[in-house]
């Protein structure tokens, strides 16, 4: 297996940049593996969710493929797959969502951590958060529920055309979904300020390596079932399984 240092190397080369004496950025980890940042996520978000796009954000339609593909106990059983689907190493760095980056992609992104930002962040001497450890879950055409989902949905095209193009053909599906094992926070801050972060416990063992009023550095693991950070998608007209 490549370590992290050897997929940093591969990265910048890919994308031409330098990447000495510091982590991939959060974009550019996005770009070279073609993924989104979620626009929010809990422990229940699935692989083949439908999502829009409008431009400049993605949206969940609340709504999963699968519903329109399946019923009754079928449903059931695939939904529980899609649940259960397993999660290996993603192969991509480790890699860091910096102050302006996070301030780019709004403060929905700590929340996809189970982290808390409260003040502004804006009043930061520096913030950062470290992903570690990314896992994807994906499907594919040689297991369950990829078997069943890619021959249902080459019939649902057919059978049921006006549904397919109304919801899914040009909207997009999550076809792979990726989590963090490990998370660190960096908040540096002048005395005083009113800016602090929180975060849940629940299957999270909490690190605290810095915690003083003007520097913090958390480390949050996270156990059990979790929440994706980041998707790839796929417009339905082209949906397929990897």
């Amino acid at each position: 297996m490549q370590t992290n240092q050897q997929l940093s190397d591969l990265m910048a080369l890919d994308l031409g940049i330098n990447l000495i004496n510091r982590r991939p950025y959060a974009k550019e980890v996005f770009k070279w593996q073609d993924i989104e940042l979620l626009p929010h996520s809990s422990t229940d978000t699935l692989l083949c969710e439908i999502y829009e796009w409008n431009g400049r954000n993605w949206r969940t339609t609340n709504n999963n493929l699968i519903g329109y593909l399946f019923s009754g106990e079928q449903l059931n059983t695939v939904k529980n797959q899609l649940l259960n689907t397993p999660k290996h190493m993603a192969l991509i760095p480790d890699f860091e969502f910096t102050k302006d980056s996070m301030i780019e992609y709004g403060l929905s992104l700590p929340s996809l951590f189970n982290i808390g930002i409260n003040g502004n962040i804006n009043s930061a001497k520096n913030f950062s958060i470290r992903v570690n450890g990314v896992t994807k879950s994906r499907i594919t055409n040689i297991d369950s529920p990829g078997i069943e989902i890619l021959k249902s949905f080459s019939e649902f095209t057919q059978s049921k055309s006006k549904t397919y193009r109304k919801n899914i053909k040009f909207n997009y599906l999550s076809i792979s979904l990726f989590y963090a094992e490990s998370v660190e926070i960096f908040l540096e801050k002048e005395s005083g300020v009113g800016l602090d972060v929180s975060f849940q416990t629940t299957n999270v063992d909490v690190e605290a390596k810095v915690d003083t009023d003007t520097k913090k550095h958390f480390v949050l693991k996270y156990s059990g079932n979790q929440a994706p950070f980041a998707a790839k998608f796929v417009k339905g007209k082209n949906f397929d399984v990897e």
